[in-house]
């Protein structure tokens, strides 16, 4: 057993001459197999809360609400991971740990990091809407391939083209691919779920559409903070056996569409599409801001400042996204979005219900972008893009949690498979492209 730990540490943990000295060494990823194991951690952390706070909105409670909640923890993972991983050993003049690099004059890659966490928060933030609109599986298939081939491309020139540019490329085309077909599934399932709302009486009655209507308009003008308990009349601990009609038919959808946050039914396909690619704009510019920020390769510090070790940079990464976070979903609690009824940050303080829920999801995201920050910095930020792959965690939730594309056509079928297909190949290939960041 000893000496299994031994190798083990000796695969991932790089010791420092500082650290020699103080009987500790600060945990520095710069084995090529360490890091694609923190990759494949991140990329299932990554894909699972989406899930959960689609889970949320699915059962009415507001997604103001939820991103607050979600952004605490997500806060708190960057700090935890800062003052242990960071902070573990002794500071030496090229890798100082984290509260020396907190005093130095490093503020040129600060900004950049700090840019970054923008560019994740407001993503994040967009995709929240786009669940609701798009759906799971399509949305994160659509921001994940964009951010790959945007992303991806700029940091295979950030990195000194330590990828292997004849595999990393094809990968990329895959991932466009895939885009594509993401469109086309959304597209072919939206047909699916008209023609099946056709088939409702209710639905082509309209007797549903007046009474939506007039839920949600008394939504918007009750006070809030009246039933804080309850505020948009949900309770997040019941299960979604709660819905009695059979995942996939006309009944399921409308009765799903009267116990969510966010409305969809009537809206045009469009709508969510144009939030699912803005969002995977942001996705696409976090990570080569990220990559500038540790590697500083437009030499922005002054001479003889040592570049930002990863944990410094994400812990100023994500107190930029907290701070984005508090003041858009403050904003969106009195001047709502795409229908939703007004709330107040004293309503959100007493909204408990499902809260524990949002808070597990900061949890896995903060650690889940954590590892993929220390993965690329050890085989270059190119191949961390392969966390990208995250759509194939949050479709296996889409399909078993949620229902997705229950009942639907041929067509739809064929192109989710073709979908995922094309995904898991362009990971692969991705991931083969993994080179090795010289650190001396």
């Amino acid at each position: 057993m000893k000496q299994f730990l031994s190798r083990f540490s000796s695969l991932i943990f790089i010791p420092t001459e500082d650290s020699l000295l103080s009987g500790l060494k600060m945990i520095v990823v710069e084995d090529k197999g360490g890091a694609i194991a923190l990759l494949l951690a991140a990329l299932l952390f990554l894909g699972t809360w989406p899930a959960v706070l689609t889970l949320l909105e699915r059962r009415g409670r507001l997604p103001q609400h939820t991103y607050l909640d979600y952004s605490i923890t997500n806060l708190l993972a960057a700090v935890f991971i800062a003052l242990t991983l960071g902070q573990i050993g002794g500071s030496r003049p090229d890798k100082p740990n984290f509260l020396t690099q907190l005093s130095q004059d490093n503020w040129p890659s600060v900004l950049f990091a700090m840019m970054g966490g923008l560019f994740l928060s407001i993503g994040n933030l967009a995709t929240q809407y786009a669940f609701a609109f798009v759906g799971l599986s399509v949305t994160e298939v659509i921001t994940s391939s964009i951010a790959v081939v945007i992303g991806t491309t700029m940091n295979y020139f950030l990195d000194s083209r330590i990828n292997r540019a004849e595999i990393l490329f094809p990968g990329v085309g895959f991932f466009l691919i895939a885009v594509c077909l993401g469109s086309a599934v959304h597209s072919s399932n939206a047909a699916d779920n008209e023609a099946k709302l056709n088939s409702s009486s209710s639905y082509r009655n309209k007797t549903w559409v007046i009474e939506n209507s007039r839920t949600r308009k008394e939504d918007q003008n009750k006070d809030v903070t009246r039933d804080v308990d309850k505020p948009n009349n949900y309770d997040i601990e019941s299960t979604d056996n709660s819905i009695k009609a059979k995942a996939g038919t006309a009944d399921f959808i409308l009765e799903l569409e009267n116990k969510r946050a966010i409305k969809v039914l009537g809206s045009n396909v469009f709508v969510g599409l144009g939030i699912t690619f803005f969002a995977g704009i942001c996705f696409s510019l976090f990570s080569p801001a990220f990559n500038l920020a540790t590697n500083d390769q437009w030499y922005t510090l002054k001479e003889g400042v040592p570049h930002l070790v990863v944990y410094t940079a994400f812990f100023y990464f994500n107190v930029t996204g907290f701070i984005a976070a508090l003041i858009l979903n403050v904003y969106f609690l009195y001047n709502p979005v795409f229908g939703l009824p007004k709330s107040s940050f004293s309503a959100y303080l007493k909204d408990w219900n499902g809260r524990h829920w949002a808070l597990v999801a900061g949890l896995l995201c903060g650690f889940g972008n954590g590892f993929q920050f220390m993965g690329g910095q050890a085989a270059g930020y190119a191949a961390a893009d392969a966390v990208q792959a995250l759509p194939l965690v949050g479709t296996f939730w889409g399909i078993c949690l949620f229902g997705e594309y229950r009942k639907s056509s041929k067509k739809t079928y064929f192109l989710l498979v073709s979908m995922l297909l094309m995904f898991i190949v362009a990971v692969a290939v991705l991931m083969a492209s993994a080179g090795h960041r010289k650190t001396s």
